[in-house]
């Protein structure tokens, strides 16, 4: 579906990525996990060819993510970012109308119509009721809803998910986590995942990719990847992983301490120490 092959990126002299390199399969789930910093989110800017790698290549389908039109690759691959939603103003199906983007010509028309496809969506989301509300008269979890609709209205092979549950609470993460399964499940989508809650990309990635200052400590299963032993290099924490009672999969429990010797060791890589950063 899409490869990474040792790709390099730097910004201001700094290198963010190294030479990294993965393969995802069509139809998986794969998570991309790491501290803050760790880049995480500029890898997934190049997966999605929004920024060109400085070495190596992204390759989906086979093809350099570079060789394709803008609107070819937003019709096979889609974003759902933190703040994924327009400027107020607009109605809530005007918002799913626009995943229709990649699909239209210069005038705004589309072959057939497209109709059918937002109401269904609109319906599957609960949002039928809430199609004609502007975006600055719904909740957080509801307007999270609405960007999910958008990129669902794009319909593509490749979903890719940038931190996408920092700002819902824990019933709206695992709302947001099973429709993007049941989704997936039922388009055979698949799904590129940055996530900072460990616990989530256990219980809804087949695979995880942990980095940690621009490389690749790991790429495996969940129970490959979240072992105590990462966690506390990678991290800096002592956690006690355990495994989840239905699920079978690992899930971490935090414990205080640990964090000062990563910042000192951090403040000693950037060449200085930081001591406001302790308290």
């Amino acid at each position: 579906m899409i490869d990474a092959d040792k790709v390099r990126m730097s910004f201001s002299g700094r290198r963010v990525l190294d030479d990294v390199g993965f393969s995802v399969r069509g139809g998986e789930c794969f998570g991309i996990i790491g501290p803050n910093g760790s880049g995480k989110s500029t890898l997934l800017k190049l997966l999605s060819g929004v920024d060109d790698p400085e070495g190596g290549e992204v390759r989906f389908g086979g093809k350099p993510v570079r060789d394709y039109a803008r609107k070819e690759l937003a019709r096979r691959m889609a974003m759902l970012e933190q703040e994924a939603l327009p400027a107020v103003g607009f109605t809530v199906r005007e918002v799913v109308e626009m995943g229709r983007y990649p699909y239209q010509n210069w005038l705004g028309d589309e072959e057939g119509e497209p109709g059918g496809l937002l109401d269904a969506i609109l319906d599957k989301l609960d949002l039928t009721g809430l199609a004609e509300r502007t975006l600055e008269h719904l909740s957080g979890g509801e307007k999270q809803r609405v960007a999910l609709a958008k990129v669902m209205a794009q319909e593509p092979e490749l979903l890719m998910l940038d931190e996408p549950t920092t700002y819902l609470d824990i019933g709206r993460q695992i709302q947001l986590m099973d429709r993007i399964q049941e989704w997936r499940r039922e388009a055979g989508l698949t799904v590129i995942a940055v996530l900072h809650d460990l616990n989530l990309a256990a219980l809804y990635c087949d695979r995880l990719l942990l980095l940690h200052r621009g490389r690749v400590v790991g790429i495996g299963e969940p129970r490959d990847i979240l072992t105590p032993e990462k966690l506390a290099d990678v991290y800096g924490i002592a956690p006690i992983v355990t495994e989840h009672p239905i699920r079978g999969v690992p899930q971490v429990m935090l414990q205080p301490g640990g964090w000062e010797k990563r910042l000192a060791g951090e403040d000693r890589d950037n060449g200085r120490v930081d001591v406001s950063r302790r308290g």
